[in-house]
């Protein structure tokens, strides 16, 4: 499908919970905030929130994550920028990089590839040709 790969921007603040015993936040923290921010963006930029998305009976499981690490996040503001790249039959490819607010440095990007399921069979399910109009903005 054509996209306009819209880039969507959610801030949040890491939290003291999410420092390891290294002193930085930890790499699984990393998939908490591409999480946060696509349930932000649904509601916010694609105007169809994820409880709309249940309501309609579907639900999105992560298939595939990739994740870049490139620099380490402490207790600071970041940005989460989020694109649908590529939406396929059952599967869509959302791209993401996460920004230090401070200073705009890149610190992990990558993306992931989210399988829309049915609910109620749990079993992967053709993407609406509605839903992927809301998400090819």
């Amino acid at each position: 499908m054509n996209l306009g790969r819209t880039h969507f921007e959610t801030e949040l603040l890491t939290r003291p919970d999410d420092i390891d015993l290294n002193q930085h936040v930890h790499n699984s923290r990393y998939l908490d905030y591409v999480l946060a921010a696509r349930y932000d963006q649904m509601e916010r930029c694609y105007q169809f929130s994820m409880d709309d998305f249940i309501k309609a009976g579907f639900g999105w499981v992560v298939r595939t994550a990739h994740l870049d690490f490139k620099r380490s996040l402490v207790i600071e503001r970041i940005l989460i920028r989020t694109w649908v790249e590529e939406i396929a039959r059952t599967d869509v490819r959302v791209h993401f990089e996460i920004v230090k607010q401070k200073n705009a440095k890149l610190c992990c990007d990558g993306w992931f590839l989210y399988t829309m399921i049915n609910l109620a069979t749990g079993r992967a399910e053709p993407i609406p040709d509605w839903i992927a109009e809301k998400f090819a903005i």
